[in-house]
């Protein structure tokens, strides 16, 4: 299994980045704030305004260090990567596949299968304990298993479509209850362009940060992050990487992010507000990835390895799998599911 390596996350308005001898180092003015050695580094992650050298973007494309950049609000914006790496006939296989219903049908079947149940998860720990203890979360639990059983006599994707759409909107329904009469945030409704108040602010941020690192696994892998099965395919769209979040978005994601406001981690002084949105400022944002580092490196049991995999290793073995299954080495995709 791949070694999990840090995140460089650079948020200081007017850094300037580049290297020296084998190191990353970040200067602001002219003062030399950060200096890490590169071998301890697989991303480099910048928020607004920075300045990186172009013999950094060299180093980091020779090295395979994933380089995105994003806006002051975390909006995705742009990903400098080196050479496609993998085998050129595995993306042979993938753009193939696409074409190929039955393959397709049972890959997205799969996928939101395990979407649904780790919501269900999500849904049923939240009833558990003492703050949001709730019927109506074991009710809503009850009817993703509904969906999840309709989920399974569906043949065709735009059917599976609606059936997501039918469990989101229920799941979504219940994040209030989930926060807790104890938070002072509301969740309200899913609201994602742009975000209507701090909880949703902080979800779409944390899907951003999700979206980059499936990107990235899937390029190392030697997959196409655009060509996906269920998300439409279109010109700069990581179709597949947006695929392969859905399993993912409870355990990482929403999980995360209910811990964060339950445990007030969060308060009103870390968002911007304005008449259209509510972002996260400097301030939240490294609240936010600090502890989502710190989530990156616990270790949980991984339900088709039967092993102990780092939360931020997640996405590299689902990307890896979907690899076996191209190439023939597993009858059917193994989604994650979470318990």
């Amino acid at each position: 299994m791949k070694k999990l390596l840090n995140t460089l996350y650079v948020l200081t308005p007017d850094s300037y980045l580049f290297t020296r001898n084998e190191t990353i180092c970040v200067k602001m003015g002219d003062e030399e704030k950060v200096s890490v050695p590169a071998l301890s580094i697989d991303a480099i992650v910048c928020f607004g305004k920075k300045t990186i050298s172009t013999p950094l973007m060299g180093f980091c494309a020779e090295r395979g260090i994933s380089l995105a950049f994003l806006s002051e609000h975390g909006q995705f914006i742009a990903r400098v990567e080196g050479p496609v790496s993998g085998n050129v006939l595995l993306r042979k296989r993938q753009y193939e596949s696409l074409s190929d219903l039955e393959f397709s049908a049972a890959f997205v079947r799969s996928l939101l299968m395990a979407k649904l149940r780790n919501s269900k998860t999500v849904l049923l720990r939240s009833a558990r304990s003492e703050e949001a203890g709730d019927e109506a979360l074991y009710d809503a639990a009850a009817r993703l298993s509904e969906l999840a059983a309709a989920l399974l006599k569906a043949e065709n994707i735009d059917t599976m479509r609606g059936i997501e759409g039918a469990a989101a909107s229920i799941y979504f329904s219940c994040f209030d209850r989930m926060l807790g009469d104890a938070c002072p945030f509301r969740f309200n409704t899913r609201s994602r362009r742009p975000p209507q108040n701090e909880v949703n602010a902080t979800l779409s941020f944390v899907y951003t940060l999700l979206r980059r690192e499936v990107a990235s696994a899937l390029e190392v892998v030697g997959l196409d992050p655009a060509a996906g099965y269920l998300h439409t395919l279109r010109p700069g769209r990581p179709s597949f990487a947006l695929d392969l979040m859905e399993e993912l978005r409870g355990p990482m994601c929403d999980r995360f992010v209910l811990t964060l406001f339950r445990r007030k981690q969060l308060s009103a002084n870390q968002f911007e507000n304005s008449e259209e949105a509510v972002y996260l400022n400097e301030k939240g944002r490294r609240t936010v990835l600090s502890a989502w580092q710190k989530r990156k490196g616990e270790a949980i049991d991984h339900p088709f390895i039967g092993e102990k995999v780092q939360i931020g290793l997640i996405p590299y073995a689902q990307a890896m799998l979907f690899a076996r299954l191209l190439r023939g080495d597993l009858d059917c995709y193994p989604p994650f599911v979470w318990r």
